[in-house]
């Protein structure tokens, strides 16, 4: 970080109560020795760069886009759907070097709910940390159900529940191995996903080029059915609608690459790992993203019936229907062989980071203490088992009763993930200023990202605005039902926050009394910090 002198910092009496740290100085670029640090010892630093980045795109890339991004081209047509992923995109990356800063400056697990109680407010990080760890728990459950769902595409007499049962058992008890294993086979889980696309690209681009029944496409869809569609009402505000709702189903395909702030605590020498593997998962899940929808806008047209179909198996698969309209009949089975392993890859990641925002808010004092304790090996158990439970909400799904509360309950998850994407900017933007106030230079930062702080306020105005509109089609056909279901999340993240601030009176964080020292990453302490498989 340069020679810089270190300026007397003063934890608030409220910290010094709830951690007990102490700080120890070690020199210009050392402040280490604070319980946190302790604490985050107990974790293992064990993930390499490599391992960083399949557990991003494992939490990413899942039936949200080998299914919905068909839905996105029949709502609003190939131009219209590509627009709206590369906007996200743009938001993405605001939100990602936002991460970045902060997390190879202070790397910790579960770090949303941490940055925004230490920079900005506890009560905002209490919210945020409950709110994002029940998204990613009941996401658990709905990768379990969507399991049973996806193997009955090869017998229907099967039921869901054994494989609810089983897989629940198989990865409650993976999260309780040494990180680096679990890391290890969230890698080859999300390998399987990753060649698979790239086949698909490849595939794409032959059948384009005329390697088909239907000869060369180019093109031939963006001209007719055309290159947008009206969605819910006519003409152009129906395109512009459409634009919209694609937007939104485009931000809950991306969230899941902020999992890297969640495992930021385990990684191997932070200050190197973390911004490695922000760059190459973004840029990885961008081009795969945007890519696959450019082609699959060629070789599917928006108004294909087949597009809309809610089976939640291979045969609602865009790249099926494009493949069983090249004539390719074998395609079917191995895309829900890969469905299979993008759900049993998205469940795994999904108790992982569910684990480490618990832990991080029990650290904080946002949660039990006990949730804190980890074993010999760094895992979180209280944690993780506490997590793991809420899986068996997907026992819900089985009976036509619970599916109503079920995908209530799936509700709050999307909209969870756009709180934690405005909070990191929020706390950015506080960290910052906190910065500033203690008299600091940015310079000093590991890592610093371009045009900031522009990009994080970018990233939190649109993060708010898609937030705040994400159920705008309750009021084009007025429901009831829709609206609740639509904004719950909202509800339920209002209730939290002002719950929190009102029992428990806490203002605003002061910059200048803003805790930027605990859980430092000193880089002369790190051990074994080779960049494997980089």
């Amino acid at each position: 970080m340069g020679a810089t002198k270190e300026k007397a910092f003063s934890p608030s009496p409220a910290d010094s109560t709830d951690a007990g740290f102490r700080i120890e100085k070690k020199g210009a670029d050392n402040v280490v020795g604070d319980a946190d640090s302790a604490r985050q010892g107990e974790l293992q630093r064990s993930l390499s760069v490599r391992h960083l980045n399949f557990i991003a795109i494992g939490g990413t890339v899942g039936t949200g886009f080998f299914l919905g991004s068909g839905t996105a081209l029949e709502r609003s047509g190939p131009a219209g759907a590509l627009i709206a992923y590369v906007f996200i995109g743009t938001m993405l990356w605001s939100i990602m070097v936002s991460l970045a800063e902060m997390a190879t400056f202070i790397p910790t697990a579960g770090a949303f709910s941490k940055y925004a109680t230490r920079f900005l407010d506890p009560s905002l990080g209490f919210a945020v940390g409950w709110l994002y760890w029940f998204s990613w728990a009941t996401t658990y459950a709905l990768s379990l159900s969507a399991s049973g769902i996806i193997i009955q595409y090869w017998n229907a007499s099967i039921s869901p529940g054994i494989f609810i049962a089983v897989f629940w058992v198989v990865f409650t008890l993976v999260n309780y191995l040494p990180v680096g294993i679990y890391g290890e086979l969230e890698m080859w889980l999300s390998s399987l996903k990753v060649v698979t696309i790239v086949g698909f690209i490849i595939f794409a681009i032959c059948m384009a080029s005329g390697v088909g029944d239907e000869g060369v496409l180019g093109f031939k869809y963006w001209h007719n059915p055309g290159p947008f569609r009206e969605y819910m009402v006519e003409g152009s505000i129906g395109k512009f609608v459409g634009f919209w709702a694609v937007l939104i189903q485009a931000s809950v395909a991306y969230q899941g690459a902020e999992l890297i702030g969640v495992a930021a605590g385990e990684a191997r020498d932070p200050r190197k790992t973390v911004p490695k593997a922000i760059k190459t998962t973004f840029w990885g899940i961008m081009i795969v993203f945007c890519v696959s929808i450019f082609l699959l806008g060629m070789l599917v047209p928006s108004d294909d019936e087949r597009l809309s179909s809610a089976s939640g198996n291979a045969s609602a698969s865009p790249l099926v229907i494009a493949a069983n309209r090249a004539g390719v009949k074998v395609l079917p089975d191995i895309i829900n062989a890969v469905l299979l392993t993008a759900v049993l890859s998205a469940a795994n990641a999904n108790v992982y980071s569910g684990s480490r925002v618990m832990m991080a808010m029990a650290e904080e004092g946002l949660a039990p203490r006990i949730l804190a304790k980890t074993n010999k090996q760094g895992i979180p158990i209280w944690a993780v088992a506490v997590t793991s439970l809420v899986g068996l909400l997907g026992f819900l799904n089985l009976s036509s009763g619970g599916t109503t509360a079920f995908n209530w309950l799936l509700n709050i998850s999307g909209v969870a993930g756009l709180t934690t994407w405005g909070s990191t900017c929020a706390s950015y933007i506080g960290f910052r200023r906190a910065l500033i106030a203690q008299g600091m230079p940015r310079s000093d930062l590991p890592y610093a990202g371009a045009w900031q702080p522009f990009m994080a306020w970018y990233g939190l105005g649109f993060t708010v605005l898609i937030a705040f509109t994400q159920g705008f089609t309750a009021f084009i056909k007025w429901s009831v039902s829709d609206f609740f279901a639509a904004y719950i999340s909202l509800i339920l993240f209002a209730i939290l926050w002002i719950g929190h601030k009102l029992k428990y009176r806490q203002g605003f964080v002061n910059p200048a009394d803003a805790d930027i020292v605990r859980g430092r990453y000193d880089s002369n302490d790190a051990r074994d910090s080779t960049d494997e498989g980089v």
